[in-house]
């Protein structure tokens, strides 16, 4: 009988399956080598840590036989994942480091963890990790073992992605009048990231000079922090923060794994981290996996542009995956020539948002970094109607000019 079979017939009559969790495709794939004597494995790659309870939990409802955990990328927020996948002894866990630490390792298993590799994990090393897990019955504890955690950070805050499937639909004009719109007129501590290289213009948009780009922060993603990330980024008028692209073309590309860490970073400091993705899909594996995102998909009212949002609408829709709002940019009723009916059929979702055209004044921002919500304008009416549905909250009132007489 193969090893895959043996521990098929101790865990159950279902295939092995093995979730892998790490931001590091090094370690995934070390994990992914290692499993190589079992050509029938069922293998999901998790490219994030789950964020927060509720994503361990959809995590367990997949029934994984075994969740691979890795502890390199951030130590003691995989800790957590470990004891909270753990928590009712319902799931085998193993846990894999390039360089372990005895007091994590220790940390670890007391966690709950079952068996520990280190990288490079040898086909045999994990053949026998798997025969020691599935030769040990699963009981749940009497009560969970006590583990001394770090300081519990606070809730990460929610990242807004906003992307399109072609240049030109208007993804920074919207990203960049979202970002005010919270921080201005529903008092959110709101960041606004410009991933959209090579030709990003965020800052334009909003009229800022900015010494420090999003390849500072990429460029040392080791030892980024909060406090590092707060030095590269530059504050709006309306107290948006803003960290800007390049302001120079850079033919550097980044890992996702640079990528994933500026995130997570920037979402522990703030209540709300909007990403301006432009048309760029080769950055989604950074949130593929993760429910808490939501992706603001910017289209608009023509053949073309709708045959790619379908393309990118069928890569986005994954089981535990992002949320995603259709939007479309520059809609016209009157002079667009498709049905209602036809676009949602292409779409294959009903189109959560409509933004008006209004060109002069999208011209007076780009040209003079004036704000859509500075006026009383349907399209600046649009905008604050989805700073509401994001913020959960009305805006805050502004204070009327009073008439005086002398």
């Amino acid at each position: 009988m193969s090893t895959s079979n043996q521990f098929s017939d101790t865990l159950g009559s279902s295939p092995l399956s093995v979730a892998i969790v790490s931001p590091s495709e090094h370690h995934r794939n070390a994990a992914i080598n290692g499993l190589d004597r079992y050509p029938d494995v069922r293998i999901r790659e998790y490219i994030t840590y789950p964020p927060g309870n509720e994503a361990v939990a959809g995590l367990l409802k997949q029934q994984f036989s075994v969740v691979i955990v890795d502890l390199d990328s951030d130590p003691e927020y995989a800790l957590e994942l470990v004891h909270n996948i753990c928590i009712d002894g319902s799931t085998n866990v193993i846990v894999i480091s390039e360089k372990p630490r005895p007091e994590l390792l220790m940390r670890c298993m007391r966690a709950g963890a079952r068996e520990f590799l280190p990288i490079p994990i040898s086909s045999s090393a994990m053949a026998e990790a798997l025969g020691r897990v599935s030769s040990r019955k699963l009981e749940m504890p009497a009560a969970p073992v006590a583990v001394k955690h770090a300081p519990v950070e606070k809730e990460h805050g929610k990242m807004l992605v906003f992307m399109s499937a072609k240049g030109g639909a208007g993804v920074t004009t919207l990203a960049c009048s979202l970002g005010v719109s919270l921080a201005q007129e529903f008092g959110q501590n709101t960041l606004l990231i410009d991933l959209n290289f090579p030709l990003g213009d965020a800052a334009l948009n909003l009229g800022l000079k900015c010494q420090y780009s999003t390849v500072s922060a990429l460029q040392s993603y080791h030892r980024l922090d909060g406090s590092f990330l707060s030095s590269l980024l530059v504050r709006h008028e309306s107290g948006l923060h803003v960290l800007a692209a390049p302001s120079e073309l850079s033919s550097n590309r980044y890992s996702n794994d640079a990528i994933f860490k500026l995130l997570r970073v920037a979402r522990r400091e703030f209540d709300y981290v909007i990403v301006d993705l432009g048309s760029r899909p080769d950055v989604q594996d950074t949130f593929t996996f993760d429910p808490s995102v939501t992706v603001y998909l910017v289209t608009q009212i023509g053949i073309p542009e709708l045959r790619n949002s379908n393309r990118m609408i069928k890569q986005l829709q994954v089981e535990n995956g992002p949320k995603l709002e259709i939007v479309v940019n520059r809609f016209d009723t009157e002079s667009e020539g498709i049905e209602e009916e036809q676009i949602s059929k292409a779409l294959t979702q009903p189109v959560r948002w409509r933004i008006p055209n209004d060109y002069a004044s999208v011209r007076r921002m780009q040209n003079l970094a004036t704000q859509l919500i500075a006026e009383d304008s349907e399209i600046a009416r649009a905008i604050l109607k989805m700073g509401e549905s994001i913020s959960g909250q009305a805006a805050v009132p502004k204070k009327k000019k009073s008439l005086r007489f002398f």
